[in-house]
């Protein structure tokens, strides 16, 4: 059966980017059952008392229908190094609850605090995060993500990022690189110098 996750931030009691997320819950459901037999949002979107203040990481387990909805605070990852692994196989296109394969890529990191994915000579994303990189100009986002994230989507739509094909040869070239995701964008997200990315060990 396929099982399916969403998180979604909640900032002082309110939740961010509500829209984004239920089509893409939407979407993920009718590709995997052909139907979207969810609620009104209001039923199963109630933040409570306790997750009025701070930043909360609202998570939501899911198939044909809601199973779980729950509420914890948010600790962010810090990293400050990435280590390159490849997996060509590896399909995450939708953001599945089963994460056992990444968090086997995850324990590949080594000393680092975290991997890329590669796919294809291509760079993708962390286990966590899309990612950017800045040429000193602009940000920009791996055309190829292996999850096309809510928070990139966004970024996307507002022209604050654009798609570049970011590869095992070319990704030195730029400066830095930025960590996104539901609760970070390019203001609060974590960024580390390109010369912290590590290539695979084959290399």
């Amino acid at each position: 059966m396929c099982r399916l996750l969403e998180t979604i931030m909640v900032r002082d009691g309110l939740i961010i980017h509500p829209a984004i997320h239920l089509r893409r819950m939407h979407n993920s459901a009718m590709e995997c059952f052909g139907s979207a037999g969810f609620p009104d949002p209001n039923q199963f979107l109630t933040v409570p008392p306790e997750a009025s203040g701070g930043v909360w990481r609202c998570r939501i387990i899911y198939g044909r229908e809601i199973e779980t909805v729950g509420f914890i605070p948010y600790t962010p990852r810090q990293v400050r190094s990435l280590k390159i692994v490849t997996d060509d196989l590896l399909d995450y296109h939708l953001k599945f609850a089963d994460r056992s394969r990444l968090d086997e890529l995850f324990g590949e990191r080594g000393d680092c605090d975290d991997v890329i994915i590669a796919q294809h000579g291509r760079l993708t994303d962390t286990t966590i995060a899309n990612l950017v990189f800045y040429d000193g100009t602009k940000w920009h986002t791996p055309a190829h993500p292996l999850l096309p994230g809510t928070q990139r989507e966004w970024l996307l739509e507002s022209r604050q990022i654009i798609e570049s094909e970011i590869t095992l040869s070319n990704y030195r070239s730029f400066q830095l690189a930025g960590m996104i995701n539901t609760f970070n964008d390019l203001e609060n997200m974590q960024v580390i110098p390109v010369s912290q990315i590590f290539p695979p060990d084959h290399i």
